[in-house]
């Protein structure tokens, strides 16, 4: 055999290389995205480009017709993108992962399947025992918004719409203060000459630290009160100038919010009902046509005279003081919201088709684990189990069992 002979004799035999494969998970998610249908509720969890990017890692993504109408994406801008619309709402459901926005309604979880996965917000506070025991009963593994945490340990979700909260909540008081919504005719913040607008906000954690930059940058003098020299020395910090701060002291809380032309109230609880920080007789002393913003209004307010309000309506007089007590404030900016949860959402998703499955996901992710709050219908969340007398389970043995 001779020498070229010989070469193409070994060529036959030899690997040949083979283009590898790009931008393709290791395990195709079919993710469902249904039409919100809880009260006022106008956001959705993922953006048309969120989808062109899921359907090029090789997943399917099914949308309810118009789930996006609220936040302004058409239905037709998801199916350019390689999204399929249904009309049905039960294909919708029927797929591996469900998410959403808002809690599932006992309507939804009857529309599931056993063993899916559910992504969504839960709050233990606003949670319906009828809802969780279904969700238990199909073995559903679901995770809640509220505990996601990201890798510096920070509630990613919470903290995302609590920045636009705050922001927006000063954009709502402008509104109030103004002449067209029967306000003092106060422009927020004020001009050359014109003393400016007094501001105290309650509670110094991100909504209070958003809502203190936005006032400062319009012009507004502000007071920040919160329990915690920590969270107060923090918010120092991140808004880079100085600003009125101080530990909350009845005598001198009350005094600054009598003389005010608008308080937000953004006192989180950690479990439970936020406290009631501001009393019904301090309200009633309160300038004439000052607005109040209460924010922590979704855990019971941190007000005496807050009531719940709704976007259609979302303001009432009481002793002559403004209240705007709307629960869910990232709504009225839905579309903003939605950008700001498919930055979480979608890589996410990528990470669960990377990791070849949610159980896969949940083992090598500890920041995962934080959110589960059902595993396979077994109940590992203990604020939701003390809250309904219901014994919880340990995750990470559940995991290592099921490994």
């Amino acid at each position: 055999m001779n020498d070229i002979s010989k070469i193409a004799h070994n060529a036959i035999f030899q690997t040949q290389e083979a283009l590898a494969s790009i931008g393709k998970s290791r395990n195709t998610l079919k993710i469902g995205v249904p039409k919100e249908i809880s009260f006022q509720e106008k956001r959705i969890p993922l953006t048309p480009l969120s989808v062109a990017l899921l359907v090029e890692y090789g997943h399917e993504v099914v949308i309810e017709a118009g789930a996006g109408e609220e936040s302004n994406f058409l239905d037709r801008h998801y199916s350019e993108q390689g999204a399929r619309i249904s009309h049905d709402k039960q294909e919708v459901f029927q797929c591996d992962i469900i998410i959403k926005i808002a809690s599932p309604t006992l309507e939804e979880v009857g529309l599931m399947k056993n063993k899916q996965v559910l992504m969504s917000s839960h709050q233990p506070s606003l949670m319906e025992l009828s809802v969780l025991q279904a969700l238990t009963r199909k073995q559903i593994t679901a995770l809640s918004y509220e505990y996601l945490k990201d890798e510096g340990g920070h509630l990613t979700v919470v903290r995302a719409m609590s920045e636009i909260v705050g922001a927006t909540s000063v954009l709502i008081a402008a509104e109030y203060l103004s002449n067209i919504f029967d306000g003092k005719g106060l422009m927020l913040g004020g001009v050359t000459g014109v003393p400016p607008t007094e501001m105290v906000i309650i509670g110094a954690g991100t909504v209070g630290e958003y809502a203190a930059r936005t006032a400062i940058a319009l012009g507004a003098q502000v007071k920040v009160f919160d329990s915690s020299v920590y969270r107060l020395r923090r918010l120092q910090n991140n808004v880079g100038s100085r600003v009125f701060t101080s530990v909350i002291q009845p005598i001198v809380l009350n005094k600054a919010v009598r003389s005010c032309d608008v308080v937000i109230g953004a006192v989180r609880a950690t479990n439970g009902r936020s406290p009631c920080i501001i009393s019904e007789d301090t309200v009633s002393k309160m300038k004439p046509n000052s607005v109040l913003i209460d924010v922590s209004i979704d855990q019971g307010g941190c007000f005496e005279t807050s009531e719940v309000t709704t976007h259609d309506k979302p303001v009432f007089r009481k002793y002559d003081v403004i209240h705007y007590c709307v629960p869910n404030i990232a709504s009225r900016v839905a579309r903003t919201a939605t950008y700001a949860l498919t930055n979480i959402f979608t890589p996410l998703l990528l990470q669960i088709g990377e990791s070849g499955g949610m159980n896969n996901m949940i083992w090598a992710d500890k920041c995962i684990r934080s959110a589960i709050y059902l595993y396979q219908g077994m109940l590992t969340n203990k604020d939701m189990a003390d809250k309904f007398n219901l014994p919880s389970k340990d995750l990470d043995l559940l995991i290592v069992a099921n490994q």
